[in-house]
């Protein structure tokens, strides 16, 4: 016996199986308790009204936003405060248009709160200056309209307002490379404090320009942002930050600037983790097999770089989901007209490519009439890798708490459903493994804390200790404020 003890390959052999099945244990034990909160979650669906519910998924681990616009993503309130800095924005000043019309020139009255900068504003005749007003300069009332100008919050508002109008008013703001940096710390801070702890955003690094009107050099934009990234208050905000360099398909050098961004993401995957190409999938000349060549003969110069590109945002059926995946994209955005081919569907279900699925955007630009329309919830339970994301969070007036409640809300999700939205959102992230390791080891932790920590008899009298932000779409849809 006392042989038997000594032999260190004996001991190797039964730690091992102890091993084994104290995980076993341990795998039951935690699979019990999950059952058993998937359970309550039920109960609480049905017994909570919307703003307690509202409130628990505010305060729910939310893993990562994978289609997030950055300048779409910005909050307009902290944006008007971050642009009339003039600690943040520098000898930078920046005038918005406030009349149309009294010069007989543009007379769109769409054009009211375009926003340009001051070398633009001294560059005018007198006349078209008097129709501008400093930002800064604008009473109360004028930078609501400035601000809600800015985002669909209004009847009768949707694609065309959101594509031909609200970005060019945003105009000279969008392209101050010190306003970007702030304000990516921002939304940070406000994505963090609703659980979200990753975020891949879509931006151009050559978009930028000095108060003097010439174009920044990109690498003094990626130090300006690095700079910001780097300090305590954003860094407290708990959120992994990548970026992707997003092309605009339709535009005449897209080809070219698909190579442009090959070469800046591998020359600074410190930060940049993947290429994408966005704008309206309606307009012809950005149809994907236009690219087919140029992305072939990228991965022949280069490895490792994420491709995640919008496909299937339009009406009509046709193949652009299936030319995207022939392009090489492993994630694909919207998808909204995936149902219409069965062979791609059956396809997706082999989990060769993620969803980036987008509920309030989809909704607001009224690529669905209503959610009984919308493709989600088919292709989550048919098994396609899919999770929730924001895509323009800002202009949607919206966060991620919306994107979970319109899910519960209008598709029935279950609590194994949500978290594997939460969890397929770090895994399909084009993330570096040992950072993508260490945020899903996070998650689980976290989400094992939510469920101990709802799980009981007590969720009213927790959930009050939870500090939620509803935002004007909650406002709207639900009647929830706080």
């Amino acid at each position: 016996m006392k042989s038997f003890l000594k032999s260190p390959m004996l001991w190797v052999l039964y730690a091992r199986r102890w091993a084994v099945f104290l995980g076993l244990v341990l795998a039951g034990f935690l699979s019990v308790r999950a059952e058993g909160f998937a359970t309550r979650f039920e109960e609480l669906k049905r017994s909570l009204p919307k703003s307690e519910l509202y409130r628990m998924l505010y305060a729910m681990p939310k893993g990562g936003d994978l289609h997030h616009h950055a300048g779409g993503c910005w909050r307009m309130e902290d944006l008007y405060s971050v642009a009339t800095n003039r600690s943040i924005v520098g000898t930078n000043r920046f005038y918005t248009r406030i009349r149309a019309g009294s010069c007989n020139t543009d007379t769109n009255e769409w054009t009211r709160f375009a926003t340009i900068s001051a070398f633009q504003w001294s560059a005018m005749d007198e006349c078209r200056r008097s129709e501008y007003a400093a930002l800064d300069s604008l009473s109360p009332a004028q930078a609501r309209e400035w601000m809600n100008s800015l985002r669909l919050d209004a009847p009768g508002e949707g694609r065309d307002e959101f594509f031909e109008r609200i970005w060019p008013r945003l105009g000279a703001v969008g392209r101050d490379a010190n306003i970007a940096a702030e304000m990516m710390v921002r939304t940070l801070q406000r994505y963090g404090a609703e659980g979200v702890r990753y975020i891949e955003a879509q931006t151009i690094p050559d978009l930028y320009v000095a108060a003097d009107g010439s174009m920044l050099n990109p690498e003094e934009g990626q130090r300006i942002l690095q700079r910001r990234l780097s300090q305590p208050d954003a860094r407290a905000s708990g959120v992994t930050l990548r970026l992707q360099f997003v092309v605009l398909r339709f535009t005449p050098n897209a080809v070219q600037r698909v190579e442009q961004a090959y070469d800046w993401v591998s020359r600074h995957r410190d930060t940049w983790v993947g290429i994408n190409m966005a704008g309206r999938e309606d307009n012809d000349k950005g149809h994907p097999r236009r690219f087919l060549e140029v992305y072939r003969k990228m991965r022949r110069q280069h490895s490792g770089i994420g491709l995640s590109i919008h496909a299937g945002e339009v009406d009509e059926p046709n193949a652009h989901m299936r030319d995207t995946l022939m392009l090489g994209a492993t994630r694909l955005g919207h998808g909204n007209n995936v149902l219409t081919d069965d062979d791609l569907v059956l396809h997706l279900r082999h989990g060769v490519a993620f969803v980036e699925i987008n509920l309030v955007s989809n909704l607001l630009l009224e690529y669905v009439g209503d959610y009984s329309q919308h493709h989600f919830a088919e292709m989550l339970r048919l098994g396609v890798p899919c999770g929730l994301s924001t895509d323009d969070s800002g202009m949607w007036d919206s966060g991620m708490t919306d994107e979970y409640l319109t899910a519960v809300s209008e598709f029935n999700l279950t609590w194994d459903e949500l978290v594997r939205c939460g969890r397929n959102s770090l895994q399909w992230s084009f993330l570096e493994e040992p950072a993508k390791a260490r945020l899903l080891a996070e998650y689980d932790r976290d989400i094992r804390a939510f469920e101990q920590r709802f799980g009981g008899d007590d969720v009213p009298s927790k959930l009050q200790a939870v500090k939620p932000v509803a935002y004007g779409f909650a406002r709207r849809r639900w009647g929830i404020a706080y």
